[in-house]
């Protein structure tokens, strides 16, 4: 019997070495920028960021930040908005929902409180006066918050996802911006994860599937050519 469907391939191939042949792909469509952007830069907070401080933060590539806010700087300058998320939960932890009951430790995701040095932004943003801020209680920037009508008003059609981690909250927030109907970019070097295994496990789903990924560059050209 002749197979057009694919049986699940396990060939022993790395996550990475799996991102790197897909990434190579010459024949795959980009979905590809449109008039105009938004930048959505989730979760740059110290409970992610501070690899001195708190055992929940990871680091990829050490110049993510530098990164985020390269594209945030050139994006504000073209009059495109930028946006940062973050997240935090109330004192009993309720408004974590079902997501808030696995483990209860102080590095518990629940246990981020609300003016906590865990919700702080990373000192190292770059948020201007003019930027959207917000906090979120689950992984999509979009989900029950105001983002999906700020970019309305802000007339975006692209939304480029920057942040931590590539596995939760970014892939989250990049297939909510696909689902709302945007086309939707992920620089490389703006995202972050703990295993390179999610990592570059779910950079690749983005690119078959949700997005177009892209290294950091892409955005900067696009941006600097405008």
């Amino acid at each position: 019997m002749m197979l057009l469907g694919t049986r699940m391939v396990c060939d022993g191939k790395t996550a990475r070495q799996i991102f790197d042949e897909v990434m190579a792909n010459p024949a795959r469509k980009k979905f590809g920028f449109g008039e105009k952007i938004a930048i959505v830069n989730v979760d740059f907070q110290q409970a992610y960021t501070a690899l001195d401080r708190f055992a929940t933060s990871y680091e990829t590539d050490p110049r993510q930040i530098e990164y985020a806010n390269s594209i945030s700087r050139l994006a504000r300058a073209k009059g495109m908005p930028v946006v940062w998320t973050r997240v935090a939960y109330m004192e009993n932890a309720d408004d974590a929902g079902i997501w808030g009951t696995r483990t209860n430790t102080p590095d518990s995701l629940q246990n981020i409180k609300y003016g906590s040095d865990r919700h702080a932004y990373d000192p190292r943003c770059e948020i201007d006066a003019n930027d959207l801020q917000y906090t979120k209680r689950m992984p999509s920037a979009f989900f029950e918050t105001q983002l999906a009508s700020f970019l309305v008003w802000h007339k975006v059609d692209t939304v480029v996802v920057t942040g931590g981690s590539t596995s939760g909250c970014v892939r989250a927030t990049a297939v909510d911006s696909l689902s709302h109907g945007y086309r939707t970019i992920v620089p490389i070097e703006t995202c972050a994860d703990k295993h390179e295994s999610y990592h570059f496990a779910n950079l690749t789903d983005l690119q078959l599937k949700y997005a177009d990924v892209e290294p950091v560059q892409t955005v900067i050209d696009w941006l600097e050519a405008r």
